[in-house]
């Protein structure tokens, strides 16, 4: 019993020894996400994208494919998935799989058993503006967010972009870096891909550098630009707009400009931006120099909305609106430094900019929606409203552009003031971009904003910050401006009366275009698309329509107008017009103190 008692042992111990002296069996490995897009445009006169997806490593039954419905930087809801047809799913060697879309922007394609697939679509691209794509004969342009799908749960993916442009097209111009092979990039993620824009054609490319980073100018299209004095300028804008942060996060960086017959306006990047121009406006002045303001604005993002940024704008949900208070800062404040921006580069003079400030004032205090929509909540309510603007929107909203920027001066000029002239705006976007983009890696809040804001200048503003950005209280701009030795007067805009109303003469109809808030139209009962059929009894002509505009105060207008097919009458009479006119002048005798804010404000320009 002993003995065999000792021999089981022995047996046991000899079983054990064998175990932990052999390679356990390996556990099965996780298949590796991996994601590839072909775009190919065969037929690019009919408008067309195709867009192939190659998915690999997707052990699931099934795998949800998305399209944005809208693109950071615009903020608004495009529906992005209206244009897409034909969409397919097939295994990896070709054979049909079933799929379903499950809402407004989301199909869901069914592949048990087949970690590798493909989704293949096309997009209608016929919309050639910033934040959209288009593609004709001559070019393509496009935005991620409107052309390429991605997995639902995968947006962190890296993938490649392999982009076959129509026959004859010899350039592609995107940020994304070069993968292996011709015309294939590289992608770190979704966002990325979205926050890459491509022109596809046969552009000119410029170069620059700046900062130390090569710069390229993608120029579709012909125009009247001097190249040599644009790309030195830009280069210059580029340097002084880097020299407000101080901070060069850059490595490469391109400028996608599309010169067209009416062009305006521009939308950032992390590496790159899209810039519309009118193709002769670099021939004037006024036209040259608002060029260089949308690059000074364009390329400030990259720090301010790129970088330094509110916390809910990033990392982004394409499903629906992103929703931040600060607008005002990230598309104001950046209005005001680009204005500033070729202040300090020498485009802009110190009149200029001053009278350009007044007649920014003249602007905002103008809009009665002013005194309605404060700036937080123009920022908050864009995706409603800035982007869908109707003949009443003057009366309840106010850009948060232009309420941005003047907020903007007066807290430079106020931390200026406050720091005895050591210290200005630019200190705060340093200290955002160390704390929240270097550092935290993260936005910062509303109250975060105000923190540094308050850590800068050494106080604090929660008054002004509750009465002039969460609220509709009117600026201080005498108490700001004087600061530096600058006083603000005011006269009214015009001597004459008015209704109240703006109208237009389309096909010989003179209608109402809006009405303002307060006046004689908007009390008195005239409302917008209103046809007016009789002035005090007589068929409008020019000079009976320009005494609705401007007649002496208390001058009374009988009007007969057409509504809704009926006609109906209706007596107003002219009030005073209470726009004004500002304008900004420098004190006779400035003091050591007003000297040293406004050379920290407006440095040494002249």
């Amino acid at each position: 019993m002993f003995q065999n008692s000792k021999q089981l042992f022995c047996q046991a111990a000899l079983a054990g020894l064998l175990a932990t002296s052999l390679p356990a069996a390996a556990a099965p490995v996780a298949a590796v996400p991996t994601l590839k897009y072909t775009l190919a445009m065969p037929a690019p006169q009919t408008h067309y994208f195709e867009v192939k997806m190659e998915l690999g490593g997707f052990p699931t039954d099934y795998t949800d494919i998305k399209m944005p419905v809208w693109t950071p930087g615009s903020y608004l809801v495009r529906e992005y998935a209206k244009n897409v047809e034909g969409f397919e799913a097939r295994t990896a060697s070709g054979q049909a799989l079933g799929f379903e879309k499950i809402n407004k922007n989301t199909w869901r394609v069914r592949h048990p058993k087949q970690g590798a697939f493909q989704v293949s679509y096309r997009v209608y691209a016929f919309d050639l503006t910033v934040r959209t794509s288009f593609i004709d004969g001559e070019h393509g342009y496009l935005n991620g967010a409107s052309v390429f799908m991605y997995p639902a749960d995968n947006k962190a993916l890296a993938s490649t972009v392999l982009v076959q442009p129509a026959a004859g097209w010899a350039q592609v111009s995107t940020s994304l870096r070069p993968g292996p092979g011709k015309f294939t990039y590289k992608s770190s993620s979704y966002d990325e891909l979205v926050d890459s824009p491509m022109e596809i054609g046969n552009h000119k490319v410029l170069e620059f550098n700046a900062n130390g980073t090569p710069h390229q100018v993608a120029m579709f299209g012909n125009s009247n630009a001097d190249e040599t004095k644009l790309l030195a300028d830009m280069k210059k804008v580029c340097e002084e707009a880097h020299r407000v942060v101080g901070q060069n996060p850059l490595d490469r960086y391109l400028f996608i400009v599309h010169n067209l017959e009416r062009g305006g306006g521009g939308l950032e990047h992390q590496f790159s931006t899209t810039l519309e121009v009118a193709r002769n406006s670099y021939g004037t002045e006024a036209g040259y120099k608002s060029f260089l303001g949308l690059v000074a604005h364009e390329y400030f993002h990259l720090w301010n909305v790129k970088r330094i940024r509110p916390v809910a704008l990033g990392p982004f949900n394409y499903d629906q609106e992103n929703y931040t208070n600060m607008l005002w800062v990230s598309e104001g404040i950046t209005t005001y430094y680009s204005k500033v921006i070729n202040l300090r580069a020498g485009y802009t003079t110190r009149e200029e900019f001053l009278n350009g400030l007044a007649n920014d004032i003249s602007s905002v205090e103008n809009t009665p929606g002013n005194r309605v929509q404060s700036a937080a909540e123009s920022s908050f309510d864009a995706w409603i409203k800035s982007y869908r603007q109707n003949e009443n929107s003057r009366n309840s909203e106010i850009n948060y552009y232009a309420k941005g920027d003047l907020i903007g001066t007066l807290l430079d000029l106020n931390i200026a003031e406050a720091t005895k002239g050591e210290k200005h705006l630019d200190d705060v976007f340093r200290l955002l971009y160390d704390t929240y983009y270097k550092k935290a890696n993260r936005g910062f809040t509303d109250k975060e904003f105000q923190d540094a804001v308050a850590q800068v200048a050494g106080r604090r503003y929660d008054e002004f910050f509750s009465n002039s950005v969460y609220g509709t209280k009117t600026l201080d701009y005498a108490t700001a401006l004087g600061y530096a030795g600058l006083a603000i007067t005011s006269a009214p805009l015009a001597s004459t009366g008015t209704l109240g109303a703006n109208f237009s003469n389309r096909t010989g109809k003179l209608l109402v275009a809006s009405v303002v808030r307060g006046g004689a139209a908007w009390d008195g009962g005239l409302s917008p698309n209103d046809e007016v059929l009789l002035i005090n009894g007589v068929a409008p002509s020019n000079e009976s329509a320009q005494s609705l505009i401007t007649s002496p105060v208390g001058t009374e207008m009988k009007l007969q107008v057409r509504r809704d097919g009926l006609t109906r009458d209706v007596t107003l009479k002219t009030l005073a017009n209470l726009d004004r006119k500002y304008q900004i002048q420098p004190v006779a005798a400035p003091t050591a103190a007003q000297q040293r804010v406004l050379a920290r404000w407006l440095g040494s320009a002249k």
